[in-house]
């Protein structure tokens, strides 16, 4: 039962202290519909009594958490939610954390870069950081508006900035803003250098922040920012049009012009992504318009995201009445990147598919492997997560170079030392490590038309290429089951209950390895979530989402296939591998998930 009482006092202390108006007015709404006594003269919310004091507990429940996503959430008024009051605690606190670590620095003081992109409030949430950055003594550079989450990643190291801020949730829904947070400068040393925090950055810069006072106590400058001009995104477009970037690296192939239909699902990386691949001698880009131009309520996707069902489908039917040669998709702050290619074995959108975030991700690595090898780069280093296809380290162990697997997420695969190219199944790759150490989804859509454009001369496509990694390697396909929980305590529960009870067979194959990530596995560090092999080399990982209320299972089905298998052999062995996949799918529902 709820104590009225006490949250009374939560809700007028907040007011108190919010700085926000706007936020002030919704919480005294909400109140005065749920019948706690904070306003009598108030204008109720319109919700009814039950509702409203439900989300004002949700709201009040706790402070959402900095931790090695920054903050992710919902845009609303409260400390449970994305708001001014919440942004203004973690910027104090980040600039505290600056100060107090590298008080002996001398010279220049901390140096923060920040971005954001077009949500509702991300501009407000920018200068609001760079207020409170320059009143506390820090030096504060604030990006154009509107930009990709990659050109502040480029940012970071390029103006060499101690730390960075992107105001951005990425591909979650339009209710949702975030705050990601990159070290870099002084900060930390190569290669982390502009890479996104981990342990135990994450909980130090969380206790400077939980150290702060009241919000609308917080000093906030008028004025003493630096704006930094279009010439930081010319730099880095020029940077990204400039070749692979890497030691010894070859001159391109002889390419064969192509068409390229692109979208930007109504986020912030058209412009940018549309002049890269111009510059790059890709004139003929078509764009799909009604999602061309951000648009903070993502009105023709229910989910801005190219791995969710119907996200691309105005971008696979422009391509099926325009007929190009590739579809590149990029998500709403473009630091991912989506593909799809006219595949001869798919019979729907007129045998247009999106190519999952494993098959991209081991063609580039490929590419990156068969380049490392001919310029003489063997030390160059291919890196995956740990949920990812087992494939790149096959390619990697062909062409003699070296391969590592770390932990998911940028955030750690950015540090490998010696990294000339990373990906993660989620649509994430890192083809520029001498630029960006995180995911970048317009450099590599500039890498991905280019290496169209050099098959196409060679009168290939990537599904000859596909086939072919498969002839060498066997064929790898992967998919996942992500289940979403609207009570996020059933999440560890769930994780948990597979520790415990794990299945003995998956899709008729005996469960022969269970492994617990936790206590470690393979060489890395704990992580939350189990592994188990079959006897057919079939693998499934399950493990809680770090960015949404999810558990992902990430799955991978191995089939041999002979090194001269024909066309018919390679169909015969997808299908086969799809159907096992599909069988473990429905295995984990009516088990784990049922």
């Amino acid at each position: 039962m709820t104590d009225t009482a006490a949250l009374s006092t939560q809700i007028r202390q907040w007011i108190a202290d919010d700085p926000d108006p706007a936020c002030r007015d919704e919480i005294v709404a909400l109140a005065s519909a749920a019948g706690v006594p904070v306003d009598d003269d108030a204008t109720p919310a319109a919700l009814s009594a039950a509702d409203a004091l439900a989300e004002l507990e949700s709201r009040f429940a706790g402070t959402l958490q900095f931790g090695t996503a920054g903050l992710r959430g919902q845009m609303a008024a409260g400390p449970n939610r994305m708001n001014r009051a919440v942004v203004i605690r973690a910027a104090r606190g980040l600039i505290d954390y600056l100060n107090q670590r590298h008080a002996g620095w001398g010279g220049r003081p901390p140096r923060v870069v920040i971005g954001n992109d077009a949500r509702h409030h991300s501009r407000e949430f920018a200068q609001d950081t760079a207020a409170v950055v320059a009143a506390a003594g820090g030096e504060a550079l604030l990006l154009p508006d509107e930009v990709p989450t990659p050109v502040l990643a480029f940012a970071v190291r390029h103006l060499e900035a101690d730390a960075g801020v992107m105001v951005t949730a990425s591909h979650n829904p339009a209710l949702d803003n975030g705050y990601k947070v990159y070290l870099g400068g002084r900060s930390v040393t190569d290669p982390e250098r502009g890479v996104q925090i981990v342990p135990p950055y994450d909980a130090q810069i969380a206790a400077c922040i939980q150290a702060t006072g009241p919000a609308n106590a917080i000093p906030r400058a008028e004025s003493g920012w630096a704006d930094v001009g279009p010439d930081l995104p010319e730099a880095y477009i020029a940077a990204i049009v400039g070749g692979i970037g890497q030691p010894g690296v070859l001159p391109e192939q002889p390419a064969a012009p192509i068409r390229i239909v692109h979208t930007a699902m109504h986020g912030v990386g058209s412009a940018t992504a549309l002049e890269s691949l111009r510059r790059s001698g890709f004139d003929d880009v078509v764009p799909v318009a009604a999602q061309q131009q951000p648009d903070p309520d993502f009105p023709t996707v229910s989910f801005p995201n190219p791995e969710e069902p119907g996200a691309i489908d105005l971008a696979l039917a422009l391509a099926q009445r325009v007929d190009p040669d590739v579809v590149i998709a990029n998500d709403p702050d473009a630091d991912r990147c989506a593909v799809a290619v006219k595949d001869p074995r798919e019979q729907a959108n007129g045998g247009w598919r999106m190519l999952h975030g494993d098959e991209l991700g081991s063609i580039l690595g490929e590419d990156a492997a068969v380049r490392a090898v001919a310029s003489g780069a063997t030390d160059a280093v291919l890196v995956n997560s740990v949920v990812s296809c087992r494939l790149l380290g096959q390619i990697a162990a062909a062409h003699q170079v070296p391969y590592q697997r770390t932990l998911t997420g940028f955030k750690w695969m950015g540090r490998v030392p010696g990294m000339a190219y990373a990906y993660e199944e989620a649509i994430g790759y890192c083809v520029r490590p001498d630029l960006v150490h995180d995911k970048d989804g317009l450099s590599t859509g500039v890498a991905v038309a280019r290496l169209v454009a050099r098959l196409k001369a060679s009168g290939k496509t990537i599904v000859d290429l596909l086939d072919d990694l498969a002839r060498a390697h066997g064929l790898h396909l992967t998919s996942q089951l992500a289940v979403r929980f609207a009570d996020q305590e059933q999440i560890p529960a769930t994780v948990q209950r597979l520790r415990e009870t794990p299945p003995a067979t998956l899709a008729g194959s005996p469960i022969t390895q269970v492994a617990d990530l936790a206590d470690g596995y393979d060489g890395l560090p704990p992580t939350d979530g189990i592994l188990l092999l079959t006897d057919r080399d079939d693998r499934v990982i399950v493990r809680p989402s770090g960015t949404e209320p999810k558990v992902k299972c990430y799955l991978e089905a191995v089939v041999p296939v002979a090194p001269d298998a024909d066309f018919d052999a390679l169909t015969a062995a997808r299908a086969q591998a799809k159907a096992r996949l599909d069988d473990i799918k429905d295995a984990l529902r009516a088990t784990v998930f049922a």
